[in-house]
């Protein structure tokens, strides 16, 4: 297992991920509650499935490609269920030993998930030059940018190259799709960075309700991405040094561990734990100043 973040003193943050920077964009206090306190999360099925999921389409590139099938891909859902609780314990809290058909069926939407991965791609045709790769760049500015790739193909005639996501839930609708074509947007700009290549085409696969959606990305489309980013850690920058982290209420607060410490349910955030500068405005929300 990793390090406990009991035992991490709290830091400034000192980098930028796909993740991290949806976090920021969607409500600041919940990237400052995830980033600076670490403050723990429940673990939930569906991202303990979606993990699962991610572990078996990874690992079933290791077979030739004609073994790649649908069966030997089901078969391998449980073993990495096995292998992510061998790694992660506290996970054996989201099933009751004493109620085993919970486990088989959620075992099972597991499998449903990985069946129709085979009806949107075809794994015996692809050769994927990476895996869970894990990017990293440093920007002129000094700004790190980092994250995993869940597949990165390469065409073998044209070197051109298509960034590939996986997604376990449903395709969102179109007033919600920024946020996971910015994630792809993000991969495109690191890998550039690296390589020198812009990449062809991004990809997310939806396997919750079977969609794939493609985007190809031009060079003026990534500089837009970068000086995004650019200004989200500025912002991530002062707020860091002011202690200034504001709430958002979004139609994702339901689903947030933290509406204890949030204003706008009626919270307080803990202390603030890194140095705050002289003079600094106190932390406002819709519902008023905590």
């Amino acid at each position: 297992m990793g390090t406990s973040t009991e035992s991490i003193p709290p830091r400034p943050p000192t980098s930028l991920s796909p993740s991290r920077a949806a976090d920021f964009m969607r409500c600041p206090l919940l990237y400052r509650l995830r980033v600076i306190d670490r403050l723990p999360e429940q673990p939930t099925q569906a991202a303990t499935r979606g993990t699962v999921v991610h572990a078996v389409l990874e690992r079933l590139f290791d077979a030739p490609a004609a073994d790649r099938t649908a069966e030997r891909a089901r078969d391998l859902v449980p073993g990495e269920w096995q292998r992510l609780l061998a790694a992660r314990p506290e996970l054996s809290v989201l099933f009751d030993a004493a109620e085993p058909a919970a486990l088989a069926g959620w075992l099972d939407s597991a499998r449903a998930l990985v069946d129709r991965w085979f009806t949107l791609e075809d794994p015996t045709r692809l050769e994927p030059a990476e895996r869970e790769l894990y990017v990293e760049t440093v920007l002129e500015s000094g700004l790190t940018l980092r994250g995993y790739v869940d597949r990165l193909d390469v065409a073998p005639a044209t070197g051109d190259l298509r960034v590939v996501d996986y997604k376990t839930g449903k395709a969102p609708r179109p007033e919600y799709a920024d946020e996971p074509m910015f994630q792809m947007s993000f991969y495109a700009l690191v890998l550039w960075r690296l390589r020198g290549v812009v990449p062809r085409r991004l990809q997310l696969v939806y396997l919750g309700s079977g969609d794939v959606l493609t985007y190809d990305p031009s060079e003026a489309d990534l500089l837009r991405t970068e000086r995004k980013l650019l200004a989200l850690w500025e912002a991530i920058r002062a707020a860091t040094e002011s202690g200034d982290w504001r709430p958002r209420r979004t139609p994702l607060c339901g689903w947030c561990d933290h509406q204890a410490f949030c204003p706008e349910f009626g919270g307080t955030p803990p202390p603030y734990p890194l140095a705050v500068a002289a003079g600094a405005p106190s932390l406002v929300g819709e519902n008023g100043p905590v």
